[in-house]
């Protein structure tokens, strides 16, 4: 589940759910009624769509009472309840829109909060299995400095197993209530990277506190990654831009590699200090007050209209992020380098139901300020840089490095390795691994760190960055701009 879903902050009253299971019936509906009508054509469409609506939910709950007081063993209703609701949210075919538990609800409002309990990876998975296809859970992104992170988990990654269960046998509900539990205790995870490489992982459950912010220089380049949207992500974006001014930053990286996404209002008002007028996003629904146009304000700009400014995206960028990165991108202030994103274009809204549990809904659609919405689309990159992939060979290599241990075992013994024992370890384990120095650098160098807050930036590995690095030193800026395009432009291309 991407967890992080974008969401608006408003009171639930706007849109509010009810559901009542009676001795006969089980009914769905939803307030604010004019507002779907007005949308929904004409009168008679409207009377005949209440019509059917009553049908089914009558239906329903008979079914329901059927099955209650017929079936071969006594059922508790509840299960019954929640079977049916997890059945119609997942006939919508929207892997966005899901039926909420009770503990899933409290872990939500954990995440928007900035701190939960698990093993801090952003998951999806496919709505269908086939044979050919497994439904196996995605990675999305591994959230920095959690044991998913510190474990190496990579963006892209499927989960084959948790706990000895197929992923591809249960619902993205199970496979988070699996990865979750009590703190300090483990989970293991079967992972499949590329095409022949799987190692089993284990996690150890801690309590996840989502770092929106982390920020330095890099010579006379201010870096900035935001790793989520939440609540207080533009208060510490603000942060990190007064202590670039203070340094003199000429130029500026803003990082969203990763980045799962989160509130659309946290990435409006973010988006707002690099935007001075026009549109940071909208959203379009059926349902009017669902419409909406987050709109830049001058007083609100922070950073100078002239700034060069190099935005890093991946396949781990997703939702707020992609907004932002769209809206810099439509707005000529950012040039793209990396890899194309995710493409989750869409809105959803928490709501919550009468039994502590929910329902998290997609009610809107978003469109960058070119008017170009990019859900399983993805936005590209105006250079794509892609580390390079791993040969059959390499990949054996690799399994059979973690399977053996090589690594977190020396390390153990010498906690406190430097970049040159770091370099020089790298060096032997070559002779008997056929993987790069560099490879094999970055693989010692992170399991050193797995005890240490995660490094800002790693510039012997990360090409991505030092290509925006080099964009931004070498190369005529403002010439490169001229060439963009924005996301419409590239999209009437293709059309």
């Amino acid at each position: 589940m991407n967890e992080n879903s974008i969401g608006k902050n408003r009171p639930i009253n706007r849109l509010w759910l009810g559901v009542f299971v009676g001795a006969v019936f089980l009914s769905l509906f939803v307030l604010h009624a004019p507002c779907v009508f007005a949308q929904g054509g004409s009168a008679d469409k409207t009377a005949q769509d209440s019509a059917k609506t009553r049908q089914y939910s009558g239906l329903l709950g008979s079914i329901l009472e059927f099955v209650h007081d017929n079936y071969v063993d006594e059922v508790d209703p509840e299960v019954l309840y929640q079977g049916a609701m997890k059945g119609m949210m997942s006939s919508l075919g929207d892997p966005y829109t899901t039926y909420l538990s009770p503990e899933m609800m409290r872990d939500l409002s954990d995440v928007t909060k900035g701190n939960f309990g698990g093993v801090g990876l952003s998951i999806s998975k496919p709505l269908e299995s086939t044979p050919d296809k497994p439904a196996y859970v995605e990675v999305a992104s591994p959230i920095e400095d959690t044991p998913g992170w510190r474990a190496g988990i990579r963006s892209g990654d499927y989960i084959l197993s948790i706990a000895g269960t197929p992923t591809p046998d249960i619902s993205l509900d199970d496979a988070v209530s699996l990865l979750r539990g009590e703190v300090g205790t483990a989970v293991e995870i079967l992972i499949r990277r590329g095409k022949n490489m799987e190692f089993p992982v284990t996690l150890e459950r801690a309590i996840i506190e989502v770092p929106t912010v982390k920020y330095g220089m890099i010579g006379g380049v201010g870096y900035l990654r935001i790793i989520e949207f939440s609540r207080p992500t533009a208060d510490r974006v603000q942060e990190a831009l007064n202590s670039f001014a203070q340094a003199g930053y000429t130029s500026l990286i803003i990082d969203l590699r990763n980045n799962p996404g989160g509130l659309i209002q946290s990435v409006a008002d973010v988006a707002d200090k690099f935007i001075d007028s026009g549109t940071i996003v909208s959203t379009k629904s059926r349902l009017k007050f669902e419409n909406s146009v987050f709109t830049a304000s001058a007083r609100k700009t922070t950073v100078p209209g002239e700034m060069p400014m190099v935005v890093l995206i991946n396949r781990g960028s997703a939702s707020a992020s992609e907004i932002l990165s769209g809206a810099l991108k439509d707005h000529r202030l950012a040039y793209l380098v990396g890899a194309r994103t995710y493409g989750k274009g869409s809105v959803q809204q928490p709501v919550p139901l009468s039994k502590s549990d929910g329902v998290k809904i997609t009610t809107a659609r978003y469109y960058t300020p070119s008017d170009t919405n990019i859900d399983k689309i993805g936005i590209p990159p105006d250079r794509e840089i892609v580390a390079p992939g791993l040969t059959e060979e390499e990949e054996k290599a690799y399994v059979s490095l973690f399977n053996a241990n090589v690594i977190a075992s020396y390390v153990e013994d010498r906690p406190a390795m430097t970049e040159k024992d770091i370099a020089a370890f790298a060096q032997e384990l070559q002779k008997t691994y056929a993987l790069s120095d560099r490879l094999l650098r970055r693989l010692v160098r992170n399991t050193v760190n797995r005890t240490r807050p995660a490094e800002l930036y790693d510039l012997d590995y990360d090409v991505q960055l030092v290509e925006a690095l080099s964009i931004l030193r070498n190369e005529d800026f403002a010439g490169l701009m001229k060439t963009t395009k924005t996301l419409k432009e590239l999209q009437d291309e293709v059309q």
